[in-house]
This record gives structure tokens, C-alpha cells and sequence, in this order.
């Protein structure tokens, strides 16, 4: 069966070379394909284990937008790898929107326990049906903070919404974020949650990912001294301010290694376009002491 897969595998990439794709092997099972002299891609996952093709765009488009579609594959691929070593059992996925995070884990084989949390109730209704027929994926309709109470979200179409108000920058690179809804959500802390979510699990080994469009580290601190119960864990860092408030990369790292993480990737989220500068990095870190 191997050697059928492999010969299937050889197949694939001399029709594609053949089309006039440029072919590379990223990793056993993952090839990279993208037109000869074109800029721009998209890529889409067949399958798990299997493909990964750029999918050519007809329209040349800025080169970090191929990056930006590369680098969403590598950092689930890398976060995936740190589940493994660190015998991650339970995921915890804060800013969840609907789902995609915990989708691309299981795609990169976790199948383990999912805890994804999702304020904005349009949006949770969505999550919620996503994870319906996953009996180790558990939905929860708050928001995290430092302190159990209510606050006002700024709700907007897409990825995008938040506690935060957004800077001028911020209404000027994204122009939904001009006009938001205002929705009132619930806010728990996460040390008063983390008892019930992992129950059940004879050696909770968890992870936290946190996405929350510049409320970060308003969840962290809702962890108090429990964040020492984290073997990793995941945030953005911005270096270009979208929200009002929203702390900068060097202050979010500081707070995350003092609480005894270390980084094993910084990955770029989304760039400028103008001047290709770094607005956010993904931050994957690990407690290296629970090895």
C-alpha cells in the first residue's frame, strides 16, 4: 500500500510539472505547487496528510499574500508538532470565532480535547454547530477577562471584532472595523473555568491559545497563579496598535516569559502593505520545565 501511495505521490507531481507548476517537497506528504513566474497563491489542504497546492491566481497579487497563505499552514503544523511533544490532552481555544483554529488542529492530526470560547452570540451559534458532532470539542459562549463581569464587544463581519475600540490605524487598514455593533457578552476568568474544563482528564496537560484581537492579556491575568498549570501556550503580539489599548510585542512577551514561557516560533500574522512592515506575529511558546 505504501509503494502504491508513493508511486500515486510520483504520479502527481509529473502531471504537475508537466502543466508548468513549479513542484517542492515541504515534508513527507506535503508538496508545495505554484505556477512558474506567477506571484500570488492560495493554499488549500486535500486532505489530511496529503497535498498541499497553491492554487494559482490568474491576477499577480503582493508576495507576502503567498506568505500569509503559507504561513497559516505552518504555524497549525508547528503548533501541532508542540502538542505532541509536550503530550498536550486539552486545547484551550479562546477567541475561537467559528472554529477554524480547532478545525486545522484536528486536520493536523490533535485528537485530543478542544475548549473553544466564543463571546459574540451571532458567531458562537456558529461555532457551536461546528463542533456538534466532535464529542471531544466543547463550545462556551463568554468572552475571558481579568475580572467575571459583562462588557460591550465591537461586533464587525469576519475575525475582527473586540473589546477594544480600534485605533485610527485600525479603522483605516480595516474598513469594517469603522462601524461596529455594539453586543453585550458575558466575561468569566479562566481560573474559575479551568476545573470544570479539564475534568475528566487523569493528567490535564493543557495549552492555551489566545486570540482576541488586542485582549490578550486581559485573559492571561484572568489565569492568576493557574497559568503555571500550562505546558504552552499561543498569542498574538502586535507591533502595530489596531485597537486603542491593545499592548505592543514587547510588553506581552515580557508578561509571558515572567510567567515561565519561552517562544519556539514567532510566525507574521499580517503585514502593511505599503511599507511590508510586521503588524502582529503569532507566538508559539512552551514551558520548557514540563517536558
Amino acid at each position: 500500500m505504501a509503494g502504491l501511495r508513493s508511486r500515486a505521490r510520483r504520479g502527481l507531481l509529473a502531471l504537475a510539472r508537466r502543466g508548468g507548476l513549479e513542484a517542492q517537497v515541504l515534508a513527507p506528504g506535503h508538496v508545495l505547487l505554484s505556477r512558474r513566474g506567477r506571484a500570488g497563491a492560495r493554499v488549500r489542504t486535500l486532505a489530511p496528510g496529503a497535498v498541499l497546492a497553491l492554487q494559482p491566481r490568474l491576477a499577480r497579487t503582493h508576495w507576502f499574500d503567498a506568505e500569509q497563505q503559507l504561513t497559516r499552514l505552518a504555524v497549525h503544523e508547528h503548533a501541532a508538532a508542540i502538542l505532541r511533544l509536550y503530550r498536550v490532552n486539552c486545547v484551550l481555544d479562546v477567541g475561537a470565532n467559528r472554529g477554524q483554529y480547532a478545525r486545522a488542529l484536528r486536520r493536523a492530526g490533535f485528537a485530543g480535547r478542544i475548549v473553544s470560547f466564543e463571546p459574540v452570540p451571532a458567531t458562537f451559534a456558529r461555532l457551536q454547530e461546528a463542533a456538534r458532532a466532535d464529542p471531544e470539542w466543547i463550545a462556551l459562549p463568554y468572552a475571558l477577562g481579568r475580572e467575571e463581569g459583562a462588557t460591550e464587544m465591537h461586533v464587525v463581519p469576519g475575525t475582527l471584532s473586540s473589546v477594544l475600540a480600534p485605533t485610527r490605524f485600525g479603522a483605516g487598514r480595516y474598513a469594517q472595523l469603522r462601524d461596529p455593533e455594539r453586543v453585550e457578552v458575558p466575561v468569566r476568568r479562566l481560573a474559575d473555568l479551568l476545573d470544570e474544563v479539564l475534568d475528566g482528564l487523569a493528567d490535564p496537560r493543557p495549552y492555551l491559545k489566545l486570540d482576541t484581537q488586542g485582549f490578550d492579556l486581559e485573559a492571561f491575568a484572568g489565569l492568576g497563579d493557574r497559568a503555571d498549570e500550562l505546558v504552552g501556550m499561543q498569542s498574538e503580539v502586535a507591533l502595530m496598535r489596531i485597537y486603542e489599548g491593545m499592548p505592543r510585542m514587547p510588553e506581552a512577551l515580557a508578561t509571558y516569559e515572567e510567567a515561565g514561557f519561552e517562544i519556539t516560533a514567532l510566525y507574521p500574522v499580517s503585514r502593511q502593505s505599503r511599507t511590508a512592515r510586521v503588524l502582529e506575529f503569532d507566538c508559539v511558546m512552551v514551558r520548557p520545565s514540563a517536558l
